[in-house]
């Protein structure tokens, strides 16, 4: 298990430290991640954010400029330091509408102890498929992995939404995040059977994506009640991503819809890790974001990330599911842990008590129903 977890954060890392565009920030006490020289502004801030990569000293001749959603700007310029940019229009403006393109990553738990890579597990049973299954449920994450004990006729999926591994050894499968969609569409069908699961593939093989992927990916979204992100990342000064906030509002607000998002698995006690930090930000619809926490069934997990935003606390600890078929895993269900795997249990405990209603309504009801706190935050089991 040790040699697996190591192999896995080594070719990780190798993976981070091959993307030329990565910008890595770790001088603070967290990590930032973000593309390097590009910069993203909603449209009323463009003029804005012009001046600010014009203070850099850059000319017209050197950006180049295009429009990745209507409504949005993106800026680009060798040497361009978005976070400086970004940073001078705050002063001036007095708002965060222009900011770097960041860096998102899946959230299962791989910092080891105890925890950390899947593990084979036996077999656990999905809840009865419902005559309706009326609550429309999309995954955003790694793509789904189709040689998988996940029943095809419990998920749809596009075409372009299927994982496939393209390394060069060969075998490196289960060294990546490969699975990571499977096993979160499982617990969402294990828990209920009124749930219609849609997987959308957002992230690489190793769990990394951006901003930007994100955001337009949200933008499609048409026929969602609830949308799962098992996902997240820092920002510099804890400002909220910009076009994050940009495509939520245009998601949640005046909608019967829900995002439930992890937390992460940093051990972090405050910082705000985004999107499920939007839970407790001063956004109008932040009442419709979920950010989930993880328990072990007696207290939230050491390594899970905490603070004022999160709303609730999930089991996080060797959840099993729905993984892939590999030599490694015979049954083809794993353990794993993470905030990624509470997530979707909140996303099955609302499905289910919205059958009847709306999912904020549910979401409501569940979260003032619970019997059990951890650490100041309503439980589920």
């Amino acid at each position: 298990m040790n040699q697996r977890l190591e192999r896995w954060r080594a070719r990780r890392a190798e993976h981070l430290a091959a993307l030329p565009w990565l910008v890595t920030d770790a001088a603070g006490p967290r990590t930032v991640r973000y593309v390097g020289d590009e910069l993203l502004a909603v449209d009323e801030h463009y003029d804005d954010a012009r001046s600010a990569v014009s203070a850099q000293g850059k000319s017209a001749a050197d950006l180049v400029e295009d429009e990745p959603l209507p409504g949005v700007r993106r800026i680009r310029a060798r040497g361009l330091d978005p976070l400086r940019a970004a940073r001078r229009v705050r002063e001036r403006a007095g708002d965060v509408q222009v900011g770097p393109n960041h860096v998102l990553l899946g959230t299962p738990h791989w910092q080891g102890g105890p925890f950390g890579r899947p593990v084979v597990s036996a077999a656990a049973t999905l809840a009865a498929p419902g005559p309706q299954a009326p609550v429309r449920v999309a995954v955003m994450d790694t793509g789904v992995w189709s040689d998988s004990p996940l029943p095809v006729s419990r998920y749809t999926v596009g075409a372009s939404d299927y994982e496939t591994n393209t390394d060069a050894d060969g075998d490196s499968v289960i060294d990546s995040d490969v699975g990571h969609a499977n096993f979160i569409a499982g617990v969402v069908l294990q828990g209920t059977s009124q749930a219609r699961v849609r997987i959308v593939k957002v992230l690489d093989s190793f769990g990394v994506g951006t901003e930007l992927d994100l955001a337009q990916k949200v933008a499609t979204l048409d026929d969602t009640d609830i949308l799962n992100l098992s996902l997240g990342g820092y920002t510099a000064d804890d400002q909220p991503p910009v076009l994050l906030r940009w495509a939520l509002n245009r998601f949640l607000l005046g909608q019967d819809r829900l995002v439930v998002a992890a937390a992460g698995n940093d051990g972090q006690a405050g910082p705000p890790f985004w999107p499920a930090a939007f839970a407790g930000a001063g956004v109008a619809w932040k009442d419709q974001v979920i950010a989930v926490a993880a328990h072990d069934g007696t207290a939230v997990c050491q390594w899970s990330n905490t603070g004022s935003w999160v709303s609730v606390a999930a089991p996080g600890a060797d959840v099993v599911s729905t993984y892939i078929n590999h030599p490694e895993f015979t049954t083809g269900w794993a353990a794993w842990s993470g905030t990624s795997f509470a997530t979707p249990h909140v996303v099955a405990a609302i499905a289910e008590a919205a059958h009847t209603g709306g999912v904020v309504a549910a979401a409501k009801q569940v979260l003032s129903g619970t019997a059990v706190s951890f650490a100041g935050y309503p439980a589920i089991s």
